[in-house]
Order: C-alpha cells, then structure tokens, then sequence
C-alpha cells in the first residue's frame, strides 16, 4: 500500500516498514518523517511511536536537538547552567517529494525549517534487503545542505554542557519488553561499556529480535553510539559528540547507517557475520 503520506517497505513481498511523511504532530514535537512500525520478518514489532516516557521519539528517523539553536528533536531543550527547559524553538522536517518510490526503498527530498525559514535541505535514501529468511537490512542515508547564506553548526546537549547526552542524528527507538534488552559491539557489553563510544557494529538483543547497526561509511564509523537500555531501548549516531559540528553555507553532511533487523537472538559471531553480508560493497 503507498498513499501520498504513507510508503510501506517490502522484503520479498512482506511489509517490514511503514514510513510515514507527513505526520500529523504538535509543534513540540518537532513533526517530521518517521519509519514505524518496523518490523522482523517473522512480524514482531521492532520499533516505538511516542512513548509514554518520551512523546518525541518517532521510531526510526534523523533528528538532532540543536540546529544552531533550535530543536529538531522534540520536547525540551538542554540549556547550558539550567538544565532542560521548555522553549518555543522547534522545527520541522517537510517532505517536499519523492525522486525513487519502490517497494524496497526511495529516495526522500525535505526541508528542515525554523522560525519561518529553511536551514537545511536534506535528501534521504532508505532501503530494504533480504538477508537469510529470518534477518533483513534497512540501509540509511542522510544528507544535510546548509542553504543559508550563513554558518551553521549542529549541537547536542553534551555540546551544551550535558555529559553523556550526544544524541543527535540518525536514531532508533526500539520496542519496550518487560526486561531490558541486552547491548554489545564485538569487544564490549552492556551501556555502560558500549554507549559514547565508536564500534564498528553495535547490537542490541531482545526478547525475540536483534537489531545490528553498523556504521557504513568511515566517517560514520567515527561518531560515538548514543545507547540506551535501562531508562528505555533506543540507539543512535552521534553528530556532536564533544564538539560541535560546523556546517558552512552549501556544505553537507552525510552519514549511513545499515540496521540488520532479525528474528531471534544472535549472538557475536551472527551479528558480525550479517553485518558483514549487509555493508559488504
């Protein structure tokens, strides 16, 4: 089924995605395109849509909390010696058009607009792959234009004085289970072992699924894992992890992360070898 604000992602026929592109949200939210439900090919459900405990996580998507000050990521604001505020600072990401609609993936155009005017023009490519009959791939990539004729520089509330919080950039809010999903890369365990830090993969184990993401380019590779497990489920890349990151006008960004979604619980040996399967040129 595709409908003007709905695409519905297919592997071998099955629907593994819905992405939405005009999400009827409030402001607070910071509205924009999301991935949800995303699911196993077995069906199980691998994704959230604003949870009690953060309305504001949007499944699978891009968002980042400080665009040169204003929020595209929901809720509050992190405000240096104060801590998080509420303030009238959000933006939004607008879908303008689709270059390539397919069953198995597009290719998005947006606007990331604020306060009335565009800060930045991004073009996002998503797809789907079989990878074995119970694990598949959602490969994503983001690219950012500054087209102010300004700088720019993307932050986080680590940037701003937050430890421990660089959230910001391509992020998944997982499925919340009676217990805490279990996180490794392949030389570490646990959040406290894994989160800031860069890993080549990055999997995070459930009751009944594994999700794998892998960074799929060098500098993608570099940016620290945002991981959460205890508070809730949730994994990101970081963009702004000590520094902020500066965007001159008509520069880009661009980052890729590939997620293996696979039914059951891998352990590191399977995780490595499909991520290997998934990024493999």
């Amino acid at each position: 089924m595709t409908s003007n604000d709905t695409t519905v992602l297919r592997v071998a026929g099955r629907p593994v995605g819905r992405y939405v592109t005009r999400p009827e949200l409030p402001a607070r939210l910071s509205p924009r395109p999301y991935l949800h439900p995303v699911t196993t090919l077995a069906g199980t459900a691998v994704t959230e849509l604003a949870p009690a405990d953060h309305t504001h996580h949007l499944g699978v998507g891009v968002a980042v909390p400080d665009v040169e000050g204003f929020n595209f990521w929901g809720g509050r604001t992190y405000v240096r010696d104060q801590g998080p505020t509420e303030l009238d600072n959000h933006g939004a990401q607008r879908h303008i058009a689709f270059q390539l609609r397919d069953p198995d993936g597009f290719v998005e155009e947006l606007r990331w607009v604020a306060a009335g005017g565009e800060l930045l023009r991004e073009r996002r490519t998503v797809a789907a792959t079989e990878l074995t009959d119970q694990a598949w791939a959602l490969d994503l990539t983001f690219s950012l234009t500054n087209v102010t004729t300004g700088p720019l520089s993307i932050g986080s509330p680590a940037t701003n004085g937050r430890p421990g919080a660089a959230y910001g950039g391509f992020f998944w809010r997982a499925r919340k289970e009676s217990c805490a999903p279990e996180v490794f890369t392949a030389g570490a365990d646990g959040e406290e072992g894994v989160h800031g830090r860069p890993a080549d993969w990055l999997a995070l184990r459930g009751a009944a699924w594994t999700l794998v993401f892998a960074g799929a380019t060098e500098q993608t590779r570099r940016d620290p894992w945002f991981v959460r497990t205890e508070e809730y489920p949730g994994v990101g890349s970081s963009l702004a992890h000590e520094e902020r990151l500066p965007l001159p006008p008509g520069e880009t960004v661009v980052r890729r992360v590939v997620t293996v979604v696979a039914d059951g619980r891998l352990d590191r040996d399977a995780a490595a070898a499909l991520v290997r399967k998934a990024v493999s040129p």
